[in-house]
């Protein structure tokens, strides 16, 4: 029999275990550097997450971090948990994010799945939420950011993967891939001719 509280506790460790996994092997600079028009970065996204989960899990429960979190305030620039900046270190915002992990950890802990909250930042009619719909909610932000990380690892190296135990990629080696993209180029291609 499983634990409902246990089994959404693992998805989003699970989650976070990938973005970490992500960052591993790479240089400051392939950590930080922009890979999409939008500026989308690895440890940007552990900027962001680290954000997420102390609003989410913290102050939506009555936990407010004591994490300092500037690039929050009303007067900081548009995006800024978005992207490191050169002063903020690897090692400084992965421990951001393990302290935010651990801050959560804590309230799904202390909490029934029932338990009220409020998301000051949402609309009204939709702010008061429970564990569970906070639980599901980071869960579906986490894992989203993990597929951004994915693939903006792949633009980095060729590294893609589900989880460091289970890629779930076809087995190609890299004339296979190679012969694979081309024959979606093709049909892209002839889909694009035929409208």
């Amino acid at each position: 029999m499983t634990e409902p509280k246990a089994d959404l506790h693992r998805y989003l460790q699970e989650a976070r275990d990938v973005l970490l996994w992500k960052l591993e092997g790479l240089s400051e600079y392939d950590l930080r550097r922009p890979l999409t028009p939008t500026g989308t970065n690895l440890l940007g996204l552990i900027k962001h997450v680290s954000s997420v989960e102390l609003g989410y899990f913290g102050s939506s429960f009555g936990r407010p971090p004591e994490e300092p979190m500037p690039w929050l305030a009303e007067d900081a620039p548009l995006n800024a948990d978005m992207w490191a900046t050169a002063e903020e270190s690897r090692e400084d915002l992965v421990a951001l994010y393990r302290r935010a992990a651990a801050h959560s950890d804590a309230t799904i802990e202390s909490l029934d799945l029932d338990s009220p909250g409020r998301v000051p930042w949402w609309h009204e009619g939709k702010a008061d939420v429970t564990l569970h719909h906070i639980l599901v909610h980071v869960i579906a932000e986490t894992h989203r950011h993990a597929g951004h990380a994915d693939v903006v690892r792949e633009l980095i190296d060729g590294q893609v993967g589900l989880r460091r135990d289970n890629d779930n990629m076809a087995p190609g080696d890299a004339a296979w891939w190679r012969d694979h993209r081309a024959e979606i180029e093709r049909a892209a291609r002839d889909a694009a001719g035929r409208s």
